[in-house]
């Protein structure tokens, strides 16, 4: 999975990698049965072009031991892949060559739950590969979804290893179909969280952890609800800091929120029908046809 370069996943990758970069940070890996430090930092994810190939890994993190993690994602068990874990270790030596080498270089496999054992070990006599690995198979994907859907439900806010879980409950999943569902359901889950930092930490790292299984409608969809949820929240500071400036604070958040609102409603409306025309986005809203045109500017729409 991890060479791929999905224009699903990558596009927009400056905008995504900033959030899981801000997020990411302090995050533990044990959730997903990975007993490794924390995550320290998130590094670029393409490797040096050492051939006429340019490879990108699915994550790459460095741990707070200052060692590096490498982490691919698999559906299925094949020999073939030792090859490419090995392609991208070479690569990210090749990275460091003219700063100190890294502590420790660490290569992680998170199995879907269509794997439920592999091997640890690849020999090919002059070297052996060690890889770290995880089976999602081991995780209760129900109960997992019922816990997280009652405590959104109830506007509580999410501990880190759930945060964590909802990112990757998806591939918990057997089953291609099944993943897809569980992506859908993953996303309205996350729709719901409070917090808007968390709430974009998660979308971004559903689109970039499942990116095999999301199809590009979902994927245009995720990346809508970030970038719509990031808006509005600017929509309101700013309403906060005109209430502020002209002691009418009170006024100006509520104005500010009922903009919000008619904001996310002509978004919702004209992601729906793709085909309204400004004058029947109004209508259906209800709103002047001037705002419709401002909302759909503001998201290139």
């Amino acid at each position: 999975m991890g060479n791929s370069k999905n224009e699903i996943t990558y596009h927009n990758k400056d905008v995504l990698s900033k959030i899981l970069a801000e997020n990411f940070k302090d995050k533990s890996l044990k959730v997903y049965g990975i007993d490794v430090p924390k995550i320290k930092q998130i590094l670029p994810t393409n490797l040096p072009q050492i051939q006429v190939n340019e490879m990108r890994i699915d994550n790459l993190f460095l741990l707070e031991d200052d060692s590096i993690a490498i982490i691919d994602y698999e559906s299925d068990v094949k020999w073939e892949n030792h090859l490419k874990y090995l392609n991208y270790i070479v690569r990210i030596l090749e990275r460091y060559k003219k700063e100190e080498m890294p502590k420790q270089v660490r290569m992680i496999v998170i199995y879907t739950a269509d794997v439920e054992k592999a091997p640890e070990e690849f020999s090919a006599g002059c070297l052996t590969l060690k890889m770290e690995q995880a089976f999602l198979s081991k995780i209760d994907s129900e109960t997992v979804q019922d816990e997280i859907r009652k405590k959104v439900g109830q506007g509580r806010s999410l501990s880190d290893d759930e945060l964590m879980k909802l990112i990757i409950l998806p591939l918990t999943y057997k089953g291609k179909e099944k993943k897809k569902q569980a992506v859908k359901e993953a996303v309205e889950l996350a729709k719901q969280i409070v917090d808007k930092e968390e709430k974009a930490f998660v979308l971004s790292g559903i689109l970039v952890f499942a990116d095999k299984i999301i199809d590009t409608e979902t994927a245009k969809y995720i990346k809508e609800v970030v970038r719509m949820t990031q808006v509005a929240e600017l929509l309101l500071e700013e309403g906060r800091e005109e209430g502020r400036e002209e002691g009418r604070e009170e006024g100006r958040i509520e104005g500010r929120e009922e903009g919000r609102v008619l904001t996310v409603k002509i978004f919702q409306e004209a992601q729906r029908n793709p085909q309204s025309s400004i004058e029947q986005i109004a209508e259906k809203v209800g709103c002047k046809v001037q705002e419709v045109t401002d909302t759909l500017k503001m998201f290139g729409m």
